[in-house]
């Protein structure tokens, strides 16, 4: 990632996942969300780092492992399989992470003692809470600090996570520059716009829908988008 970290979260500030998701379309990038039930356990935190990624297997030395071999800034992104049966991390994971300058966790499972992780402050996003911690504990496998799977997706070192109340989505590091300047433009148009309408002119005069519509009674299988591109009125959709 060539892009300094402590910029690229003052850069997120003034940005949304939805942007960033956006610009991945535009680039070509597969946009690699994470499923909806990954939600911050405290609401309007922000997440914009590196991937540190754990395979919990039930026993917590392997976050602290990963937050030891993590740099300043990084998430840990721990996979747990999506069980609802257990909770994988509670505020003393948090807290250490927190304390040794991680930038947030995200969870493909459950934690528990909300209340305390909600004090620590540090961005957490999970599906949920149980009481319950481990049940378990499995052979540790040969990747378990290598890459984490987050829903569909598979994520390792060479990715960003991005995190706001909308949720979290990944992008590879190596393109992080290009999708953050994307993410910007995107974020402008869409401010001219809502500032139009604002001032009277709707959405619908700014992208000519009247002659949309027209063309596409002439020619059913124009699309939206092949009208904007002709007509030069971009939308983030």
């Amino acid at each position: 990632m060539s892009l300094d970290p402590h910029e690229l979260h003052r850069r997120f500030t003034a940005l949304t996942t939805a942007h960033v998701a956006d610009a991945c379309l535009r680039a070509g990038v597969p946009v690699r969300c994470a499923p909806a039930a990954v939600r911050p356990v405290l609401p309007g935190v922000r997440l914009a780092c590196r991937v540190a990624p754990a395979r919990h297997v039930g026993s917590v030395d392997i976050f602290l492992e990963a937050i030891d071999g993590a740099a300043p800034g990084d998430v840990l992104v721990v996979d747990n399989a999506d069980r609802v049966d257990e909770s994988c991390v509670g505020d003393l994971v948090v807290l250490e992470a927190s304390a040794a300058g991680l930038a947030g966790v995200v969870i493909w499972g459950l934690h528990r003692d909300t209340a305390d992780i909600r004090a620590v402050g540090l961005p957490v996003f999970s599906t949920g809470a149980i009481p319950t911690g481990p049940l378990r504990l499995d052979p540790r496998p040969a990747d378990a600090l290598t890459s984490a799977t987050v829903g569909e997706w598979t994520v390792d070192r060479d990715d960003v996570v991005f995190g706001d109340d909308d949720g979290v989505l990944f992008v590879p590091a190596a393109r992080v520059d290009e999708l953050v300047g994307l993410a910007e433009s995107i974020r402008d148009t869409e401010r001219r716009q809502a500032e139009r309408i604002r001032a009277g002119v709707s959405l619908r005069e700014q992208v000519r829908f009247g002659a949309y519509l027209a063309g596409r009674e002439r020619e059913p299988a124009l699309t939206f988008r092949e009208h904007l591109r002709a007509v030069g009125g971009a939308i983030e959709e």
